[in-house]
């Protein structure tokens, strides 16, 4: 065949192959639409056809990044909505940010069709099932942590709704599970040898421990309520809408607890929208209702510190977003500032350097990252609290539990992003914390999702988008044993790029003695 006819080909299964990956994505991730996790297979199926397929390093990557990119911005299709909303920027600069932002997923996927074909020579051997999987879960490590991070849409939050599916992530953590996901997709598509799909079946040995050991025992439980206040996003920061905000807050909760009591009230991110700190009638108005309530309250709100002039010369305080815990009398016991900010939501990278971008960030000031970890402690509860954005991310959750969580509290926002996929998203990120640390996880959100989420990864009480509700929870296990994910976290992320490197090259190697003259000449081997 020559080379034009084969460029030719490969051009038409470019276009079957970018089909195959944007219908893998879209719903395979949720959507609006239609969520079915089985399609997300054809994802990674598409980034392994165009690696083998490539003919040349320089087309591996461009086929890899223009095969993904569409699927992911789809997905991601969600960011235009606040970045236009409430960021003031036309449609037609907001609509190009799914693209963007799709666009750094889709980098990871097309070094991901790069390492596929320096080893396609060997393709078809256990190793290369191995190693397609150990790249995937290092790249998903990768973009966890480069620019700031965005763990967004890793391709274990797909079966996020099948929590039977999900035991892995408590031995090998979310990048692994998607790892295995991938050698899974590797083995049955690229392993024409009878004999070496008979290895595919060790693959699935990290879901067996998941299958047979028995549910952990709790040491205690709680009765938690989650309050969902379902207020408008463009009312929440409006000075005259404050009292009526708070109050909707506590009308909910006093019923709640009328119905019953409980042993925690959860408020969702900025449910207070002032300042609690300030001795203001608002403040005292809250206080006095926690006290009334007689049940202590969790509730976000912002908050800000004085600067020391020597460190911030250019300002006098900075902003937090925090997180109180008040005792059954309207005492504050402590509080949570946000660690993990959200770029060009809660500040702006190098803005000092171009001041032009700070108009992304609503408000006139930024938010500062806080540095207290501990968990807020109420009787048995001991919370480990992550907000908002911060369930994205394994090492927050990690954190948490080192250091004395037995529970997870996520509290949010999600109002931002309307009536889209974005808080179901969100909520299936929450669902992989839950699972990878062994700990229940309790979701208080504005408009939704708001849920509790089992240790197992199960989700009850799942409430819907933009009402208001206040779903209850009366055995909150409280768990502190940990998982093997959590007593061995830095090795197992340590394990992902070794094996990934040591796979490959002895996949590299094999192709180069058996082909010398093209080392990526053989797929069937």
């Amino acid at each position: 065949m020559s080379f034009p006819a084969r460029r030719t080909d490969f051009l038409k299964s470019f276009w079957g192959l970018a089909v195959l990956a944007f219908l893998g994505a879209w719903f395979g991730f949720a959507n609006p639409l239609l969520h079915f996790p089985p399609a997300i297979f054809l994802l990674p199926a598409a980034l392994l056809l165009t690696g083998v397929r490539s003919e040349s390093l320089p087309q591996a990557l461009r086929a890899g990044f223009l095969v993904s990119l569409p699927g992911y911005a789809a997905s991601l299709y969600w960011i235009a909505l606040p970045v236009h909303d409430f960021g003031n920027l036309p449609w037609v600069l907001a609509l190009p940010c799914p693209v963007l932002v799709g666009g750094l997923l889709a980098a990871y996927a097309a070094i991901f069709c790069a390492g596929i074909f320096l080893t396609r020579g060997h393709a078809g051997h256990p190793a290369a099932c191995l190693f397609s999987g150990a790249l995937w879960s290092s790249l998903e490590l990768a973009r966890n942590h480069f620019l700031t991070g965005f763990s967004w849409l890793p391709l274990a939050s797909a079966p996020a709704i099948w929590p039977q599916v999900l035991g892995a992530a408590a031995w090998v953590g979310a990048f692994g599970l998607s790892g295995i996901l991938v050698s899974l997709t590797h083995a049955v598509l690229l392993c024409r040898n009878m004999g070496r799909l008979m290895a595919v079946p060790f693959l699935v040995l990290p879901f067996l421990p998941a299958l047979f050991s028995p549910p952990a025992m709790p040491d205690e439980r709680a009765e938690v309520i989650v309050v969902q206040g379902n207020i408008d996003q463009n009312l929440k920061w409006d000075e005259e809408s404050q009292k009526s905000i708070l109050q909707t807050y506590i009308d909910l909760s006093r019923t709640a607890v009328r119905e019953e009591s409980a042993d925690l009230v959860v408020w969702p991110e900025t449910a207070m929208p002032f300042y609690f700190q300030d001795p203001t009638e608002l403040s005292r108005h809250a206080s006095r209702a926690v006290a009334e309530l007689g049940v202590p309250l969790l509730a976000g709100a912002p908050a800000y510190s004085s600067l020391d002039p020597k460190d911030e010369p250019e300002a006098d305080f900075v902003l937090r977003n925090r997180a109180y815990l008040l005792n059954a009398q309207g005492g504050t016991l402590g509080w949570y500032d946000k660690e993990h900010l959200v770029p060009f939501g809660e500040y702006v990278p190098l803005g000092k350097w171009l001041p032009f971008l700070t108009r992304l960030v609503p408000g006139e000031y930024e938010f500062r990252p806080g540095r207290n970890m501990e968990p807020l402690r109420s009787g048995a509860l001991a919370l480990g609290t992550l907000i908002c954005y911060e369930a994205i991310f394994p090492e927050l959750a990690q954190k948490r539990v080192a250091q004395g969580a037995n529970v997870l509290v996520n509290i949010s926002n999600d109002a931002w992003f309307g009536r889209s996929s974005a808080p179901i998203q969100h909520l299936h990120l929450a669902v992989l914390r839950a699972v990878e640390q062994g700990r229940a996880l309790v979701r208080a959100t504005n408009t939704g999702v708001s849920a509790f989420i089992g240790p197992d990864g199960r989700v009850e009480t799942a409430t819907g988008l933009f009402t208001a509700a206040t779903p209850r929870k009366k055995d909150v296990p409280l768990l502190t044993g940990t998982t093997f994910y959590h007593d061995h976290f830095d090795f197992i992320h340590l394990v992902f790029p070794l094996a990934a490197l040591l796979s490959g090259a002895a996949c590299w190697l094999k192709g180069r003695r058996k082909h010398p003259e093209s080392p990526c000449s053989n797929t069937r081997n």
